[in-house]
């Protein structure tokens, strides 16, 4: 796989994908992309659909508005969250998908 081979790639990208798995390598993370993968959320919404607070979910949204996995919209008051990129949600299928081979 050329891909695969570090020739391929310099250190920066060696530094994105690094930063990329430490994003994804935590739970409460995963199961936000999940929500937001199917479905546009509220704060609140994903606080009440996941049993976290909403400090909690609004720790974990920043993050990952930081690595530019989601992005929100002004609804009136409310923020509204949905995933920005695909190819992360391809990424966590993937990983999803490895894990639940036996």
């Amino acid at each position: 796989m050329e891909l695969l081979q570090e020739k391929a790639w310099g250190p920066e990208v060696l530094e994105r994908v690094s930063q990329t798995f430490k994003a994804l390598g935590d739970p409460t993370r995963i199961r936000i992309l999940t929500l937001l993968a199917n479905e546009e959320c509220a704060v609140n919404q994903i606080a009440d659909a996941l049993q976290l607070s909403q400090s909690a979910v609004s720790h974990q949204l920043k993050t990952l508005r930081a690595y530019r996995f989601v992005r929100y919209r002004r609804e009136g008051q409310n923020m509204l969250y949905s995933c920005d990129d695909e190819h992360i949600i391809g990424l966590l299928q993937e990983a999803i998908r490895y894990a639940s081979e036996e």
